[in-house]
Formats: C-alpha cells, sequence, structure tokens
C-alpha cells in the first residue's frame, strides 16, 4: 500500500472512533480509520443511548436507523427488582420494585417536553454496524478495520504513523495533522505519556452473554433487572435484553453477576449458574462468551499532547451505572470534530483545538463521579430489603420474608424501603445529567450569568440558553412544516437565532461571515414568513428579547447570548467570532 496523507487519522473503530469519523465527514474533513479487529464488536457492552446522544445523531442523519433496529421506550422504560425470573417457591418470582426509568412511564412526558427525540436501547454489537455503514458511505475506503498502528511520532507539525494489514502482514506509512485516540486506553494515550487517574480498579465483574428462549418468564419493559437472591448473594445479578428483537421475542442476554473473582466460570461452568440464578433448572442456553472486567473510575490527566488527541474510554472510564460511558464518548468526539474542521479549514488557529480538553474533560470528571456515586448507592437500595452481601447468610431469607409480610410491620418495611427506592432516581431518571451538561470555558463567550440551580438527584432539567450549554430545545413551524430548534443547526456553520427586531444582528452576521470566513446561518423566529414559535415554547427557554440574539455553534451548544439590541451590533459580533475561534 503506498503512503498515506490525510488530516486527521482516528485509531479505534469502536462506537467513539466510528461516530468521530461520520461527524469529521459531515464537516468536510478528509480522515482515516484503522481499527486492529477485523469487524465491529461482537459481544453486546453498552446498550443505552441517552436523549444527548439522539439528538446528535439525529442531527447527522443516523436516528433514523438506530430507531429502527433499537428497543421502543415502552419495552426498555422501567428498572426492575425482583427475587427470580421463575420457580414456584415461596420466595420465587417476586416482584420487590419497580420504578420508570431512562423517559419510560410517567417520564415521558418530560422527556418529550426537553428534546426532540427520546432516548433508545440498541447494544453496541448492534450499533456499531450503523454507524460503520454511515461512515463507509460518507469517506469510501478510508474505512479500514483488520489494520492496527503499531507505532506513531509526532514530529511537531505532523503525525507520523506506520499502518499494518493485520492479515497480510503489510505496512504503511501514513501522515496526519492529527491523531485521535479512540482505542479504549490501549495504546495511543500510554504511549504519549498520558495518565489515568482514580482509584485501581474497584470490583471484578463477570458477564455471561447468551441466547436463550425465556418468553414464558419474561416480563416485558425494563432497561434492567436487578435479581437479588435470598440464599446466595454470589447470585444476585442483573439480567438486560441484548436483541436482536424485544420484549418476549429476545433472543440474546447479557447476565451481569455479583462482584466475585476473576476467571470463575467459563463458558461451560457458567451453565449451571445461570440455571440455578433463573430458577429454570432445563433452560436450553448457548453462551456466546463470558467476560471478566474491571469496573474502573478514572480520568484522563490529559485530552491532548502535541497533535495527538484522545476521546471515549481511553479518556474515562467508570462503571456502567446510569449509562454515560458510551455516550460521554460520542460526545466528546461531536464537540471534537467541528473544531479539528475549523482549525483545518484555516477558520481557526492551532490552539483553538485546546478548547476541547477545556470544555469536555470537566465533563469526563463530572459524569465519571456521578456513575461512581450512583453504583455505590444502588448496593444501599440492596441492603434496604436485606440481600447485600453484609447481611448474614442466616438473615437474609428472614428479612426478604419479613419486606413481603402481609402485616402492618411488613407494611413499615415496606414504606421505609420504598423511601430508599426512591433515591434510585439519581441513577435512573438523572435527565439533567444526560442534557444538563454546560462549558464554562472554551469556545464561547460567558454572559455573566449564572448556571441554572441543579436539583441534587438531577432528575430535573432546567432549560437554558446561557453560553456553554446546549441549545433548549423547542418546536418551531414553518411553511406547514414542524421542527426543533435544535434542527436549525447544521453540521458545518454557526446558527445566529434572532427575534422579530433583530435585523442589526442579521446584517453584522452576514458581515462576520465574510470577514472570518465562516459559514452563519440567520434564523428569524416571530417575523412574518419565517419560523413560527409553537405554542410560545421559544419564547419560555429562548433568554432574548426580540432585538436579541443567540450564536449556536455547529455541536448545537450556545456560543454567545446578546440579551437584547446593541448599539453597533457588527463590531460586538466581530469582537465575539474573534473570541469564540481564538482568533
Amino acid at each position: 500500500m503506498e503512503a498515506i496523507e490525510v488530516p486527521v487519522l482516528i485509531v479505534g473503530g469502536g462506537g467513539c472512533g466510528l461516530s468521530a469519523s461520520v461527524f469529521l465527514s459531515d464537516q468536510g474533513v478528509d480522515h482515516l480509520l484503522v481499527e486492529r479487529h477485523s469487524d465491529t464488536s461482537r459481544i453486546p457492552k453498552a446498550h443505552y443511548l441517552n436523549q444527548r446522544t439522539m439528538e446528535i445523531f439525529r442531527q447527522h442523519g443516523i436516528a433514523d436507523d438506530v430507531l429502527a433496529e433499537a428497543a421502543p421506550l415502552e419495552l426498555f422504560g422501567k428498572v426492575r427488582w425482583m427475587t427470580t425470573l421463575a420457580g414456584d417457591g415461596p420466595m420465587d418470582r417476586r416482584l420487590i420494585h419497580e420504578m420508570d426509568a431512562f423517559g419510560g412511564g410517567e417520564l415521558t412526558e418530560t422527556y418529550a417536553a426537553a428534546g426532540p427525540v427520546l432516548p433508545a436501547k440498541l447494544p453496541q454489537m448492534w450499533l456499531e454496524p450503523i454507524l460503520k455503514r454511515h461512515a463507509e458511505e460518507r469517506n469510501p475506503g478510508r474505512v479500514l478495520f483488520g489494520h492496527e498502528v503499531t507505532t506513531f511520532s509526532d514530529e511537531g507539525d505532523h503525525v507520523l504513523a506506520e499502518l499494518r494489514n493485520v492479515e497480510s502482514g503489510e505496512t504503511t506509512t501514513v501522515k496526519a495533522k492529527y491523531l485521535i485516540g479512540a482505542d479504549g486506553g490501549k495504546f495511543v494515550g500510554p504511549k504519549v505519556g498520558i495518565r489515568m487517574e482514580g482509584p485501581p480498579g474497584l470490583v471484578n465483574t463477570t458477564t455471561a452473554y447468551f441466547s436463550a428462549d425465556l418468553s414464558e418468564w419474561w416480563e416485558e419493559g425494563t432497561l434492567i433487572t436487578h435479581f437479588l437472591s435470598p440464599e446466595d448473594p454470589d447470585l444476585s445479578s442483573n439480567l438486560i435484553e441484548m436483541g436482536p428483537s424485544w420484549g418476549k421475542k429476545c433472543e440474546q442476554w447479557g447476565l451481569h453477576f455479583a462482584p466475585g473473582p476473576p476467571g470463575r466460570w467459563d463458558a461451560e461452568t457458567v451453565v449451571p449458574r445461570i440455571r440455578e440464578l433463573l430458577r429454570i433448572p432445563d433452560l436450553e442456553i448457548t453462551v456466546h462468551k463470558v467476560t471478566d472486567w474491571i469496573v474502573d473510575a478514572i480520568l484522563a490527566d490529559r485530552y491532548r499532547v502535541g497533535r495527538v488527541l484522545i476521546a471515549g474510554d481511553a479518556a474515562h472510564k467508570q462503571p456502567p451505572a446510569v449509562g454515560l460511558g458510551l455516550n460521554t464518548g460520542i460526545q466528546d468526539a461531536h464537540n471534537l470534530a467541528w473544531k479539528l474542521a475549523a482549525v483545518l479549514s484555516g477558520q481557526a488557529p492551532e490552539s483553538f483545538i485546546d478548547t476541547y480538553e477545556a470544555e469536555r474533560r470537566p465533563i469526563g470528571r463530572q459524569n465519571v463521579d456521578w456513575a461512581v456515586s450512583a453504583a455505590q448507592h444502588h448496593q444501599t437500595v440492596i441492603d434496604a430489603i436485606g440481600a447485600g452481601h453484609n447481611i448474614p447468610a442466616g438473615l437474609r431469607g428472614r428479612r426478604l420474608a419479613a419486606y413481603f409480610d402481609q402485616s402492618w410491620l411488613g407494611d413499615t418495611t415496606r414504606a421505609r424501603a420504598l423511601e430508599i427506592f426512591h433515591t434510585h432516581r439519581g441513577g435512573c431518571q438523572s435527565l439533567d445529567m444526560e442534557i444538563g451538561f454546560g462549558y464554562e470555558e472554551g469556545a464561547l463567550v460567558p454572559d455573566g450569568s449564572e448556571p441554572p440551580v441543579r436539583v441534587p438527584m438531577r432528575n430535573e432539567h432546567t432549560p437554558t440558553s446561557r453560553p456553554g450549554h446546549r441549545l433548549p430545545h423547542a418546536w418551531l413551524a414553518k411553511d406547514g412544516e414542524r421542527l426543533s430548534t435544535l434542527d436549525l443547526t447544521g453540521t458545518g456553520g454557526f446558527t445566529l437565532i434572532v427575534g422579530a427586531e433583530g435585523d442589526a444582528w442579521a446584517e453584522a452576521a452576514a458581515r462576520a461571515a465574510e470577514k472570518f470566513s465562516v459559514p452563519v446561518t440567520t434564523v428569524r423566529v416571530g417575523v412574518d414568513g419565517a419560523y413560527e414559535d409553537v405554542d410560545g415554547g421559544w419564547a419560555a427557554v429562548r433568554g432574548i428579547g426580540e432585538a436579541g440574539a443567540l450564536l449556536v455553534r455547529p455541536d448545537q451548544h450556545v456560543a454567545w447570548r446578546g440579551t437584547d439590541g446593541a448599539e453597533d451590533a457588527e463590531r460586538v459580533l466581530a469582537e465575539v467570532f474573534a473570541t469564540v475561534l481564538d482568533r
């Protein structure tokens, strides 16, 4: 293979790397993606796509394909705790508690009001082929699976890498302006001296991925079902649908066992444990894989070293509670893609890329800490009904029996436990963690306002147009078409949103676009022939007057807010673009 020269080299073809490829293509950035495996993931891994991620997929024309294969919300919008799946004993098949989660049930109206698309459930083994197809269609011949980077060096004005075809052994040289490490932290980060900070691996978890027909016993509707064994804490576990069909038709499953030593089971010895746990002694099971994995809570000390950047699991790893891992990685790529495009097109200087770490690393810190908090609190929930590892064996059965006892004391036991269960909303109803994050410094112009007060459980979201935050969603209409404010933003330029009296800002934006050589689309709301505010939703969240304006970045975050008019709009917007683009 001849030497390759591209602006960007992506190392890693998982959910984050493939998303980065799609986003870069939509920004018009030529790039090469290499992945050492011959194909996408064969194990489900992450399976929840939160509301912000689905908005990003909507912006880039991926959401419909995801939704076509994903579980509908009514089939995953709860979390459930049970004793066993089957069995006929007095403590078998007992529902301990269930609650609406991740936008399901009574939460749906709130989530639907917050954004144009709802969360989805699609495990990585089904998501990645969709992303790969889109990446290949938008960047033909430049998405290379079965290829690995064996070494690379930062030469100051470019990165030089050696690429090897895993099957043939053929090597070639790749010269790139920038390298993105989306390889899970296996190679790129350590090679440039990036350190992962945090405690050593928290616990080992064993997961069995298997196929079985559970339709006779399975109750539909959960993202995750926790089983709390009254006899054996090692059988406490959680079961997750892994598709490709959903509900009672589900063929494949993921079963996460309680923490324990690595290597305790393999594909053969895990089968009787699954049958014992589910109370189905003759269940036909095909085990696809048994994995031991360490639950980490670590964050990279840097997201950039010279011309090398990292994203996704290469930058942060956290417990799976709340489902923030893959979502955070996709959002990393979304933030980075438009910034690389701005630098490579000459719209911004090379130093502009530093805003990636300034914005995304604090979010990585926040999400790691939140996931750890939620995971630790789940043990409190288990202890509330007497099923935790720290409950003596002789007491576990009696504690659970007391929970179900139909007496005044049982009523009190359940009421006490219910109050503890309610605190789990921080782990499965934290809408504000999904869409409420904001950047305090970076490619934005602060306006001196304070961020909205965030409730401790993060289960309430207050939309805001404050600079650094995601543009608040509201429905607009024009010529019979209904669309979200988030749909106003393209993938390759800025958007200026003005009100009925915002002519001066619109004129200034046209001149700024020419001066700074950046595409700017001006959108008018509330003017004849322009977009109509449906039911006053935009007026309630816009945070500006009729003479004001909002400048929105390609990643749908607000860069600047002018709450009213200005005497010299052209000068103001020139200063805004100079600040945002680090010019």
